[in-house]
């Protein structure tokens, strides 16, 4: 058996590997799709039921209504008339009208929690349903992805040369997932995991201060909110390292101002960032991987360059993106970075870049001279459902 053949039938074991992988998960994420339709039928059961309870009340509110201001009308009549009545008389009336008085309060009260009450079952519910349309999105966009595997084997087997080129930058891109894996596990470990531990022992103090000393008691629980904000902001941090929320809910052109504020807040650094054409929404992953694109750049500023300035400019054209990135700092020979790069793990980032880019289909160009600051030009050509 040649060469070629054996890395034929490599291939194809991994192709079944990958279906089979992708039918585990196919499976488990049908059970969080099944999990949240389950949960957004109970939430409107719930819901149901809180309104039935709402309607019912808001009927005996205005019964008591009305029995309050009949109640009220008869002590007016009788305290008009005192003289033709006992005393008896005057207190049952006015027992009966304050009778009717706190029966109608507790019952608006008791009205005014169960419409709070619907009210945060309506957002629950909100807020469920929309986890399940995304469940289900991914869901069917896995099923798609496992049928277009199984009925386009044959073609992908057909790739081997074009997969053999790749084979470099997949090994880059296993080793860039196990080091940022690497870099989660440790900053969850020294950061929220060290916090939440240290949040356990000082509550343990506070419980041991409550009868002793309240005073110390209140020193120590100011102590612990400041832990709890800390951990807060680190488990942040740490969740917009994975994948900023902002991207889904705002896009990328608000996700990058969003993420230059804070850089420049925190290095010194101005970055001019500057948005031409008209904006468009893209497919996530190409917003994802144009967000890293933009902070491994502007890491890479603030590690090497030394500069003192920046700029960043988006260009949407019809069928195609366009991605500059320029600063004035040391600069440094290309075509020495570059074959530290091929020779190596990588230097200054740029590998973490070019192979996003590749990835995308793109092309990455670096133009840069020692003393001279540095360009990074990249073309990106845009699916036709993007155009």
């Amino acid at each position: 058996m040649n060469s070629l053949s054996l890395k034929v039938e490599r291939i194809n074991d991994i192709l079944k590997e990958t279906i089979n992988s992708i039918e585990i998960n196919k499976n488990e994420i049908t059970e969080i799709v099944e999990h949240a339709r389950e949960e957004v039928n109970k939430i409107k059961a719930e819901l149901s039921n809180i309104k039935k309870q709402v309607e019912k009340v808001i009927e005996e509110v205005d019964l008591l209504e009305i029995e309050e201001k009949k109640s009220k009308a008869y002590l007016a009549n009788i305290s008009k008339n005192f003289r033709i009545y006992t005393e008896d008389d005057i207190k049952i009336a006015y027992d009966r009208a304050n009778e009717a008085r706190i029966k109608l309060y507790l019952k608006r009260e008791e009205e005014k929690n169960l419409i709070e009450r619907r009210k945060e079952q309506e957002l629950r519910l909100k807020s469920a349903i929309k986890v399940y349309k995304k469940a289900e999105r991914v869901r069917k966009s896995v099923s798609v992805v496992t049928e277009y595997l199984r009925g386009n084997l044959d073609d992908i087997i057909l790739t081997v040369d074009h997969l053999n080129k790749k084979q470099a930058l997949g090994i880059k891109i296993i080793e860039a997932q196990e080091i940022e894996r690497e870099r989660l596990a440790r900053d969850i470990h020294d950061g929220p995991a060290q916090s939440m531990a240290n949040i356990l022992i000082k509550a343990e103090i506070c419980e041991r201060l409550m009868e002793i000393d309240k005073e110390k008691s209140r020193e120590e629980l100011q102590n612990l909110k400041a832990i709890v904000r800390t951990t807060l902001s680190d488990l942040r941090k740490t969740i917009y390292d994975l994948r900023p929320m902002s991207l889904d809910d705002l896009g990328l052109v608000p996700t990058i101002e969003r993420y230059i504020h804070n850089f420049t807040k925190h290095t010194g650094v101005p970055i001019e960032f500057n948005v031409i054409g008209n904006v468009i929404n893209l497919n996530p992953a190409i917003e994802t991987s144009l967000f890293r694109i933009v902070q491994e750049s502007l890491n890479n500023i603030f590690k090497h360059a030394k500069a003192t300035e920046a700029s960043v400019n988006l260009e949407y054209s019809p069928n195609r993106l366009n991605l500059l990135i320029i600063d004035n700092g040391i600069g440094f020979d290309v075509d020495e970075v570059e074959t530290y790069n091929n020779d190596s793990m990588g230097g200054f980032g740029l590998i973490s870049i070019r192979e996003r880019v590749e990835l995308l289909g793109g092309k990455m160009e670096i133009k840069s001279n020692i003393g001279e600051g540095t360009k990074i030009i990249i073309y990106i050509i845009l699916p036709e459902e993007e155009n």
